[in-house]
């Protein structure tokens, strides 16, 4: 988008304001603004002037968008997530137009950064497998700029999804052809959000009773950070249905394989919706396989000293898994990730991992973390004034043509 005046059009962002403000930053630089609401929920969170309504059909969806790009003369296009069915189409019109997509996903790297990547993202990213090229890339960039934390809130997260699916539902009268990419009626949905936050203190302490004794026994042990079931990540760039048959998988291999010694962590997405009692699906998976007491589930807590105490990370194609290669963890991937190349991840499989676990080398995962800052990372996140201040900021910054510069 370097260059003059532009036309930017925006489609589904995550539930929330980012898309409000960053259409905000991009009309105050002097960038012309269109915003297409495909439900009542990406009309309540936008709230400017440059919303266009889709009432259509998926069927019809590509050829209106089309039309609609030429009549605004649309020069860029911005999305949360490659993976949405309306997304998908969206992106092969844009390709046969040769309109660049911009896509937003939680970060490659966390926290307080978040991805902005050109065409697409994890198994659509264009970025190469090869550590060679990320050494020798990394050798001609300057330093990361000085980078500080930004703050972040559960609870605005939980009530913005619920805000936003209660606008869906309210509204579904008006939008006859939308479809929803989640697999959940957004009311059951919104029911799962509740019965997770009145239950949080109940499951904050007995987390913090896991950690404690995991950290006062010594145990050795393996770390599985669960994503979440409507995930495209899981759906698309992984041999998996859905998480529970990964789950099982990956509990089935490790009371065939790993060390008698040892036990095996599920950890809880943070952003799991309630409606799925994880516990007790991993509970069951582990007492088939002979391992009930073994196997341990961790509800709430910050992954960060989880990782750092483990044996080894395994991973679909969670972002959790760059926590481990940052500090040292061994790691194996079992979906299509980003970062799942030689030299960092584990490339002889799950059986094998849980007796040979080798670590990455900390120079190509710090060329790759450099690539990955300078092509398609920025700097915040999406949950608080402040951290939203700082990715629209630089998100114009960054569609504009311009490096990032430091906070």
């Amino acid at each position: 988008m370097a260059g003059g005046t532009r036309s930017v059009l925006l489609l589904q962002g995550l539930m929330g304001r980012l898309f409000r403000r960053l259409g905000q930053e991009l009309t105050g630089a002097g960038h012309r603004v269109h915003k297409i609401n495909f439900n009542g929920g990406d009309r309540l969170f936008w709230g400017l002037p440059g919303g266009i309504d889709y009432r259509g059909t998926l069927a019809d969806w590509p050829h209106w968008l089309e039309r609609l790009m030429h009549e605004k003369a649309v020069t860029d296009v911005v999305l949360f997530g490659d993976c949405r069915d309306h997304h998908m189409p969206a992106i092969r019109v844009c390709r046969a137009l040769g309109i660049p997509v911009h896509v937003f996903e939680e970060g490659y790297i966390r926290p307080d950064w978040v991805t902005l990547e050109l065409g697409g993202v994890n198994g659509h990213s264009s970025l190469p497998r090869d550590p060679a090229w990320y050494r020798a890339i990394a050798a001609t960039l300057p330093p990361v700029p000085a980078h500080s934390q930004v703050p972040s809130s559960f609870r605005r997260r939980a009530m913005e999804g619920v805000a936003y699916n209660l606008a869906d539902v309210l509204t579904r009268w008006r939008y006859p052809g939308w479809s929803n990419h989640r697999p959940w009626h957004p009311l059951v949905e919104g029911m799962g959000w509740w019965r997770k936050l009145s239950r949080r203190k109940e499951r904050e302490a007995k987390a913090a009773a896991l950690v404690t004794r995991l950290q006062n026994s010594g145990d050795p042990y393996f770390l599985f950070p669960m994503q979440l079931d409507s995930d495209a990540q899981i759906r698309l760039h992984s041999p998996f249905v859905g998480i529970a048959d990964a789950l099982q998988l990956v509990i089935g291999s490790f009371a065939a394989h790993a060390p008698a010694d040892t036990r095996l962590v599920v950890k809880e997405h943070p952003l799991d919706n309630g409606v799925q009692d994880w516990e007790q699906i991993a509970a069951d998976f582990a007492a088939a396989s002979g391992v009930a007491d073994r196997v341990d589930y961790l509800a709430w807590g910050d992954i960060v000293p989880v990782t750092q105490g483990s044996r080894g990370v395994v991973t679909i194609n969670s972002t959790s898994g760059t926590f481990a290669l940052a500090a040292g963890v061994p790691v194996v991937a079992l979906g299509h990730a980003v970062y799942d190349i030689p030299e960092l991840t584990c490339q002889d499989g799950l059986d094998s991992f849980w007796c040979n676990p080798e670590p990455p080398s900390a120079e190509t995962f710090k060329a790759f973390r450099r690539v990955l800052v300078e092509r398609c990372l920025i700097p915040g996140g999406f949950f608080s004034e402040e951290a939203l201040d700082r990715v629209v900021r630089h998100a114009v910054a960054r569609l504009e043509g311009h490096p990032i510069a430091p906070e």
